[in-house]
């Protein structure tokens, strides 16, 4: 099911589209050296075949977890007599660079500063890391990106109708076409291999049930139907009862939230590990565990919101799979935190006075007094400068006459929260006139 043109490619439109430097490589037959760098099944032996099939240009591939130096060089020296003697231009596919050593990657230089070969590069690892900075600096990096789900059910379909295919033989229900989209991971070459294996179980349990239509009738028998329990025996992996759109997503997010907040973190890695395999965006988990650090944990343990705050930025910087393990790190931290929902509380009952009513002026000594005239009419007049006093608090009204006296925030004795609820009392007590200094 490779593709045979860019026109076929599916995804990385970024990268194909008119303009780019791909089109130009093929349109124009324009010398040029790219680095293809991405996941697995993204495309980019894809496209550097595409090339292959379309440019008027000798192609060559070398693996680089087979071929070695010698290979390179003959490969060079093919190419540059082959220019030398009829003009024709040579593309040098090296799949999977960085596994070639420094002296080997070496090699590539004269060819590619010279210009006797196109060469293209690919790689799932960071080229930065992984290729040499002379290579990597006479190269043009295209980034490939994992495929969205609309794009793979496209793939799926090319699969499922082109003669090339399944070319029909068999059907794939919804349920198991999500199922499948969530088990490829982004991965083209992934969904194309579990759904050929589900094909051959499906077929395997049409004939051994004897079903109607086979390989000596006249008529095109009807496809065979791949559903969820077929796929599970293709590729041995339960299919997570999980959409992201209804009750389960929000019945298993539910369950985790409170599992932390019930301090169970055995279940709230349970539904954790539930939510990566069923492909909820990480980020997602990330956000409500920010949100949860303060809300049951809060000053009980402050350090919990900066776990979560970290957990949350490796999702962004390095991604599933590995960023599972910095989500379970947070989902363990604030597991086991003490808890406080003093924070959410306090907020919420200010909010809850503002909204009714109970707001009023800004006293008169704690007004902006900067600007011209501000004197003039009382503004900052009587007002003490906290820094001047011992301890750093003085006694002095700061909120509005309609909530002076109310106290929001009333600490526990959870945790890292319990020395708040001393050091609030002293300061409170100085700040009414009610205690010593």
């Amino acid at each position: 099911m490779r593709p045979r043109g860019l026109d076929e490619v599916v995804g990385q439109a970024h990268l194909v589209g008119p303009g780019t430097p791909i089109r130009q490589l093929v349109d124009r037959d324009a010398p040029m050296s790219l680095i293809l760098w991405g996941p697995p099944g993204t495309g980019k032996t894809t496209l550097a075949t595409v090339v292959s099939h379309v440019t008027s240009r000798r192609f060559v591939e070398i693996s680089a977890v087979s071929d070695g130096v010698k290979r390179v060089r003959a490969e060079i020296d093919l190419a540059r007599r082959e220019l030398g003697m009829t003009g024709r231009q040579t593309v040098l596919f090296v799949d999977e660079v960085h596994r070639f050593n420094k002296a080997q990657q070496d090699a590539l230089l004269p060819a590619v500063e010279n210009r006797w070969v196109s060469f293209i590069g690919a790689t799932t690892e960071n080229p930065f890391f992984s290729v040499i900075s002379p290579l990597l600096s006479r190269s043009l990096l295209l980034t490939l990106e994992p495929l969205g789900e609309d794009e793979l059910r496209e793939v799926i379909g090319r699969a499922l109708e082109d003669e090339r295919g399944l070319g029909g033989a068999v059907a794939l229900d919804p349920a198991a076409e999500d199922h499948l989209i969530r088990l490829a991971g982004g991965d083209a070459r992934r969904t194309l291999t579990y759904l050929e294996a589900a094909a051959l179980v499906a077929d395997a349990e049409d004939a051994a049930a004897g079903a109607p239509g086979e390989r000596g009738d006249a008529e095109r028998p009807p496809p065979r139907l791949i559903d969820v329990g077929v796929l599970e025996k293709a590729v041995d992996r339960a299919a997570v009862r999980y959409d992201r759109e209804g009750d389960q997503h929000y019945d298993v997010i539910s369950a985790f939230i409170k599992s932390i907040r019930g301090s169970d973190v055995d279940a709230a890695l349970h539904y954790l590990a539930r939510m990566i395999e069923a492909g909820e965006d990480p980020r997602f988990i990330a956000r409500r565990l920010i949100v949860h650090a303060s809300e049951d944990v809060g000053m009980a343990d402050p350090t919990a919101l900066q776990t979560a705050v970290a957990a949350a930025q490796a999702v962004e910087f390095v991604g599933l799979p590995e960023a599972r393990i910095n989500l379970a790190q947070a989902v363990v931290h604030l597991s086991l935190a003490p808890k406080s929902n003093a924070v959410i509380t306090a907020v919420d009952e200010a909010l809850a006075d503002v909204r009714k009513g109970l707001a009023g002026p800004v006293p008169g000594h704690l007004r902006d007094a900067h600007y011209k005239g501000a004197a003039k009419i009382g503004h900052g007049k009587g007002y003490k400068y906290a820094h001047d006093h011992p301890g750093g608090v003085v006694r002095q009204q700061y909120a509005p006459d309609a909530v002076h006296g109310i106290e929001y925030y009333r600490p526990t004795r959870h945790g890292a929260e319990s020395r708040f609820t001393e050091v609030l009392a002293r300061i409170r007590s100085v700040l009414r006139g009610t205690g010593g200094r």
